[in-house]
């Protein structure tokens, strides 16, 4: 038999992620909605030097 008290149990949560992951995970989200929000303003992406 294998000593199973070192392995997590099937109805036990994870672990909280640590501080990094979080701050990481949020300026990544704030980056991508700003990018979309320039985006669908037309300050940025294709058609922003045109006018032609």
């Amino acid at each position: 038999m294998t000593d199973s008290s070192s392995e997590s149990a099937p109805g036990k949560a994870a672990p909280p992620a640590p501080r990094w992951v979080k701050v990481s995970g949020t300026v990544v989200l704030a980056v991508v909605a700003l990018f979309l929000v320039l985006h669908l303003t037309g300050l940025v992406g294709p058609g922003m030097h045109g006018g032609h």
